[in-house]
């Protein structure tokens, strides 16, 4: 069997220029806007006729900013505090074989060339494999178990975030 070609059809343009500050999952912080922006063999309006009838689409992306993988077969997530390690298919670790991230963003505009979306969670220049709508009559499963993963992680709120002064000051807070 020969590998498949992937090759990007966009890049992901998002407000997170590095890893740092990147949300860790897809729609945990709704207000991070990103755009799927076309290569011109894919910008046509024709590739996207009918997306705009969809309120979510996932996004298929390659984690170009990571180290390649490993080999390891297990990965430590932060959610079990960095010391429990589980199987990397057991993981959304982006340490991964493929290097291959699935983000479920809500989809903002519709334009040529391109797709604003919420909820990013992808560094700058992400390149985007493919986008799919999201269909909830078949994909949101209300019974399933995630054990460890359940519920999403807690959120500090923003009066919990000490801010050092000299870094007040430069934010004008």
């Amino acid at each position: 069997m020969s590998d498949p070609v992937l090759r990007p059809v966009a890049l992901l343009r998002t407000p997170f220029p590095e890893k740092f500050g990147v949300p860790r999952q897809s729609g945990l912080v709704p207000e991070a806007e990103g755009r799927v922006e076309f290569f011109p063999e894919f910008a046509a309006p024709e590739f996207t006729r009918g997306l705009e009838a969809f309120s979510h689409t996932w996004l298929i992306t390659g984690f170009h900013g990571n180290p390649g993988w490993s080999g390891s077969a297990v990965v430590r997530p932060p959610r079990l505090g960095g010391n429990e390690r589980v199987g990397v298919f057991a993981s959304r670790s982006p340490n991964r074989p493929n290097g291959l991230g699935l983000s479920l963003v809500r989809i903002l505009e519709v334009a040529p060339g391109i797709v604003r979306v919420g909820g990013v969670d992808a560094i700058d220049g992400t390149p985007v494999y493919d986008l799919k709508p999201y269909l909830p009559w078949c994909e949101a499963q209300p019974a399933a178990a995630a054990d460890w993963a359940q519920a999403a992680p807690l959120a500090r709120a923003a009066e919990a975030v000490i801010i050092a002064p000299e870094f007040a000051e430069q934010l004008g807070a």
